[in-house]
């Protein structure tokens, strides 16, 4: 999409929703932000949080990057956007609930199956950054084999989840958090080619629609607090 579409997409935006949003907006500018949720997606531009959970501006903290990867917790470790952005929504904006949303047909889950050239310096950080996805990769081999790329993908895509929920539970304020019930994390699976969503049960272990967890959403409900970590070991 050129940079001419999108100012005239910009134009239709101002006239069809300027109007529409204005008391939102500057009420969002005169309250400041409030938003419950801290959404983790990939960057992929498929994967449109707003879209999906039919929300309108404020309502999420969005943080995207490639392959929905939450980096471990690490106070020795420089300066990196997503940890940034989950201390900040946990500590500073006091959000309830945290996302990470992970989807079908994921190019970083697809290249931790690939060799990135150590020579190659146009593909520098990316080789760095994927090594938040090896842990995935290597249960999704242990589960499935590897002899069909499809389903190899798929289960990578579903380990890498999981393993960000855990590496979530790294953080100090996270930890504490979810300890005392007022936070809860789910892992989301968005499929890309039909718009149907999945969530990570973390009891039965296994990723169901996401209609389902309306059903069992009493976790949220009495605030009662859950160890998802002692459920992941549990079921492994």
């Amino acid at each position: 999409m050129s940079t001419e579409t999108l100012v005239k997409s910009y134009k239709i935006f101002k006239k069809k929703y300027g109007e529409k949003y204005s008391g939102l907006f500057q009420e969002l500018v005169e309250n400041g932000q409030s938003p419950k949720t801290l959404f983790i997606a990939c960057s992929d531009s498929r994967v449109v949080p707003n879209l999906i959970t039919y929300t309108k501006p404020g309502d999420l903290f969005i943080s995207r990057n490639i392959g929905n990867f939450v980096p471990p917790f690490d106070e020795e470790s420089e300066a990196s956007a997503t940890p940034a952005a989950i201390e900040y929504a946990v500590s500073v904006l006091n959000i309830d609930n945290i996302i990470v949303c992970g989807h079908t047909d994921c190019g970083a889950c697809k290249s931790l199956h690939k060799e990135i050239p150590e020579d190659d310096i146009e593909m520098t950080n990316i080789r760095k950054w994927l090594k938040f996805g090896d842990s995935a990769k290597e249960q999704a081999i242990a589960f499935v084999g590897n002899k069909d790329p499809k389903t190899l993908y798929s289960a990578t895509e579903k380990f890498n989840v999981i393993e960000q929920i855990k590496n979530l539970l790294t953080y100090p304020a996270v930890k504490r958090k979810v300890a005392d019930g007022s936070i809860f994390i789910q892992g989301w699976y968005y499929h890309l080619h039909n718009g149907e969503l999945e969530y990570f049960d973390p009891i039965e272990h296994r990723f169901l629609p996401i209609t389902d967890s309306l059903r069992s959403s009493h976790h949220t409900e009495t605030n009662e607090p859950v160890d998802i970590e002692e459920l992941m070991e549990s079921n492994q």
